[in-house]
């Protein structure tokens, strides 16, 4: 159970998602401090036999145990509830734990999940592999297809997956359409929320019924912690995911959940400072004559653009791009950066470059990643907070290089 506060920290009126990311959710103790506490505490200490009684039972609604809620961990929460405008939230220990538990906490053996073929490796993982293996069927499709998903629908279908923007290739789904199939087959539409931010895309307010995060990526935003989020409406949140979380444990620490509170009060500066950096960058990408291809959603050339501007207010922190060439040249390109780093992570405050056909989709066939469109010529660029133009010249003479 969680405590609730008595009195909200906000007024109540249509708050921007700037003012909310820094004061929605606050719990301040009887010291009245100004930043968030946190509290590091395994269990907790009840007046009487009584009261923890009421605790299990429910009728006292105050902390147990931080397995299953924290104070610290409950703010943020609350915090990322209201910045998505979900009913409820909980926290987890990574973001694969968010999105393992957004399925497994409702789906059983004999039902059915329907997903887009292009996830992250991992998340394509636990669709694949991992749920078969409890008896849980299922089918991947273009995600960009209405008719794939509509085909794919079967009598105990009860979930949909998706991620859009996608990883890497950042092709847009249409949340809205791909919702109104899943809601006709009595299914829930879980959406992976990560490229877009929760500054730049609402999936429950386009028909989603869960959205999941790694809080690894720009929520933290700083190469520091681990962590993930599920959201959704009370119901789904308070039982079968509630249930799910509590039971198998991948529980947020605290003092993670204390450095994401702190990440989020500058979660919308940062994201919209990306975001324009990365604008400028895939124009300077698309101009060069060593690229092939760039791939950014705001861009006019991409093929789903009106989509993106429909349900996104930018177009990502990320850029994708084929260099000319192949994996040599992707290579050569990679080790005569200076200032971007060649990592797998993103949605931090420095610049990172991935080569996913060897490490975030490297356990997929080379067929598979060929039908997905991720060639050995193609990198992901995830941008940070340097000065766009140290990162245009940073990536002209890697470019010079190949």
């Amino acid at each position: 159970m969680r405590c609730r506060v008595s009195k909200p920290p906000l007024p109540a009126r249509n708050l921007k998602p700037a003012t909310i990311a820094v004061h929605e959710g606050t719990l301040r103790s009887q010291f009245g401090e100004t930043a968030e506490a946190m509290f590091l505490t395994q269990g907790y200490v009840y007046d009487s036999m009584e009261q923890a009684e009421a605790r299990f039972t429910g009728a006292d609604p105050g902390f147990q145990y931080s397995r299953f809620s924290n104070p610290t961990v409950d703010m943020f929460e609350r915090r990322m509830a209201a910045l998505e405008g979900a009913e409820a939230a909980r926290a987890t220990a990574t973001g694969m734990a968010a999105v393992t538990a957004s399925m497994l906490s409702f789906v059983s053996a004999g039902e059915h999940i329907v997903a887009a073929k292009a996830l992250f490796g991992s998340c394509r993982y636990i669709v694949e592999d991992l749920a078969p293996r409890f008896g849980i069927t299922s089918t991947l499709v273009d995600g960009c297809n209405l008719d794939a998903w509509q085909k794919a629908v079967q009598p105990n279908t009860r979930a949909f997956f998706l991620e859009t923007p996608t990883n890497p290739t950042l092709d847009i789904l249409d949340i809205t359409a791909i919702a109104e199939i899943a809601h006709a087959a009595g299914a829930k539409l879980i959406v992976d929320n990560v490229f877009a931010t929760p500054i730049f895309q609402k999936p429950l307010a386009l028909g989603a019924d869960v959205v999941c995060y790694s809080a690894t990526k720009h929520i933290d935003g700083q190469g520091r912690t681990l962590g993930g989020i599920v959201l959704g409406s009370e119901e789904y949140v308070t039982g079968p995911l509630q249930m799910f979380l509590r039971q198998t444990g991948p529980s947020l620490s605290p003092f993670n959940a204390w450095v994401m509170l702190k990440s989020l009060e500058t979660l919308a500066l940062r994201v919209e400072r990306q975001a324009a950096t990365a604008a400028r960058v895939a124009d300077f990408l698309g101009d060069h004559p060593k690229v092939q291809r760039v791939i950014y959603p705001f861009r006019d050339d991409h093929p789903q653009v009106a989509l993106a501007r429909r349900q996104m207010t930018a177009g990502s922190t990320l850029v994708t791009f084929d260099v000319k060439g192949g994996k040599e040249e992707a290579f050569r390109f990679g080790g005569a950066l200076g200032i971007v780093k060649i990592t797998n992570n993103l949605g931090d405050a420095k610049t990172l470059i991935t080569h996913p056909a060897t490490t975030t989709h490297q356990r997929l066939s080379a067929d598979a990643r060929a039908e997905l469109g991720i060639s050995d010529a193609m990198l992901r660029l995830s941008l940070g907070l340097e000065d766009a133009d140290d990162l245009i010249e940073d990536l002209s003479i890697a470019l010079d290089a190949i």
